[in-house]
């Protein structure tokens, strides 16, 4: 049934005129699923969902909403940690969807480039790059629902960053809808343009907070022709480090992803995921789910050589035990056990979360201190921290004591996350390596980032966006 647009306030028969039936959505049911935060920490309000069907109708949407100081959330496929894409609870802000910016526009190999919309989701981007024998190696676990929009405008991390880098590093070009209507057309597929400030990147990272990402130029890589995956027992996060400095000497920099995972991660995954299996017959403390990647078409013999560096590394104690997947079966099942602990984990009782990075070099330190730190303020508490080690990125999570209760566990999450923050400050690093600040940390940076800092991005802020209306509440305090 069409629309009754005499009945709608000013901006929404204004939004209306731009995106038609299809593109405004009011009824509360049909609402729902852009409302709520995927993982049910977050469930706002909204006047509208907005859904555009191209670039022009978001900056014509953006336009109405700057005339009428009608707050704007922008959102992609709603995979946020931190709160980041859903609106708050006070019913004034409308959501403008991405879902509809879905083609890929072009993709052109020889310059290793794909230039896609917001909208499309990552694993079909993924799928595409290999259609064209190319790679585009950003991988996370939400990739068969997130939109690479919201991957650029979170900055996402994932299992690949260590050869291939963050989301940042991926980009070349991106289209731009601002606040007051215009289009930047920012669509270049150069690696090198040194015409003054690089704005692409203001962008990046900056959670809807400046504009609407609507289109973008990917870096696409060689297809890999080979792999091989280890699951590695190691005698310390010591050890797992100083592995991995010997792998990347070895391999010529070929390995794409080093994940450390603690036996209480894999006894979680054992315990509460169907088909999965310990890799190991004996048990050990500590665990590097390493994976080396080889394009050259020639180099049939990766398995053989990582199998000797492998021996070589028991040798030098720094490997305890281990198998090394022998087809893509196995490797796929090694990785199920990394992919799952989250999901585990939530069969255990609440958990307070944390998304850190420090140097690589003071990993260990780092989880040491730490854990130590947390288990003092909260006797019992039970550290599961798993994640990318190749990069200094850590999930340093905290299910709640066996004999508590989650309610008061989650009560101490200000406090606890207090303790993981200063160390990790103390060291070096940051309270959010690939997650953003959202909502959930906007308030908390202002511990760790200087004045001066956080003037300089409420300047920018005010550049883009004077009347305050991109995704006002997040990662910048009010």
């Amino acid at each position: 049934m069409p629309l009754d647009t005499a009945a709608l306030p000013e901006p929404l028969a204004q939004i209306h005129a731009v995106v038609g039936d299809r593109g405004l959505v009011l009824d509360p049911v049909d609402m729902e699923a852009n409302l709520v935060e995927w993982r049910g920490m977050w469930r706002g309000k909204a006047r509208a969902v907005v859904k555009p069907g191209t670039p022009e109708e978001v900056a014509a949407v953006l336009k109405v909403c700057n005339d009428h100081k009608v707050a704007v959330v922008p959102q992609g496929g709603n995979t946020s940690l931190c709160g980041g894409s859903v609106p708050f609870e006070s019913g004034e802000e409308i959501v403008l969807s991405t879902q509809r910016l879905n083609r890929i526009r072009a993709i052109d190999p020889l310059n290793y480039t794909m230039t896609v919309d917001a909208g499309v989701v990552l694993e079909t981007i993924h799928q595409a790059a290999l259609d064209a024998d190319r790679f585009f190696p950003l991988s996370l676990a939400a990739q068969g629902t997130c939109q690479i929009g919201g991957n650029l405008s979170t900055n996402a991390g994932g299992v690949n960053v260590l050869r291939y880098g963050n989301t940042r590093d991926l980009v070349l070009g991106l289209e731009v809808a601002l606040p007051d209507g215009r289009l930047w057309d920012g669509l270049r597929g150069l690696r090198k343009d040194n015409t003054g400030y690089d704005m692409k990147h203001l962008f990046v990272g900056a959670e809807g907070t400046l504009g609407i990402i609507t289109g973008a130029v990917l870096k696409l890589f060689p297809r890999p022709r080979h792999r091989a995956t280890a699951f590695l027992a190691v005698p310390d996060p010591e050890a797992a480090i100083a592995l991995l400095a010997e792998a990347r000497a070895h391999t010529a920099d070929a390995v794409s992803s080093f994940e450390l995972i603690p036996r209480l991660a894999l006894d979680f995954v054992l315990g509460a995921i169907d088909g999965t299996s310990d890799p190991l017959d004996g048990r050990y403390d500590h665990y590097v789910l390493m994976e080396v990647v080889s394009t050259a078409t020639g180099e049939s013999d990766l398995l053989e050589k990582t199998e000797a560096f492998l021996g070589e590394m028991f040798e030098k104690q720094l490997v305890l035990d281990g198998t090394l997947a022998q087809s893509d079966a196995q490797a796929d099942a090694l990785w199920k056990l990394r992919e799952s602990i989250s999901e585990a984990q939530k069969d255990y009782g609440a958990s307070i979360k944390h998304d850190i990075s420090v140097p690589v070099s003071r990993m260990p330190d780092f989880l040491k201190v730490a854990g130590e730190r947390v288990v003092a303020a909260l006797p019992g508490i039970r550290v599961c921290a798993f994640g990318h080690a190749g990069d200094g990125n850590v999930h340093f999570n905290l299910s709640r004591p066996e004999d508590w209760e989650d309610k008061p566990f989650l009560a101490e999450w200000e406090r606890i996350a207090k303790v993981v923050h200063d160390t990790v400050a103390e060291m070096g690093g940051s309270i959010s390596a690939e997650h953003g600040l959202g909502r959930l940390k906007r308030e908390e940076v202002l511990r760790y980032k200087s004045e001066t800092e956080m003037e300089m991005m409420r300047a920018v802020k005010r550049v883009f966006d004077p009347n305050g209306i991109m995704n006002p509440g997040k990662v910048l305090d009010a």
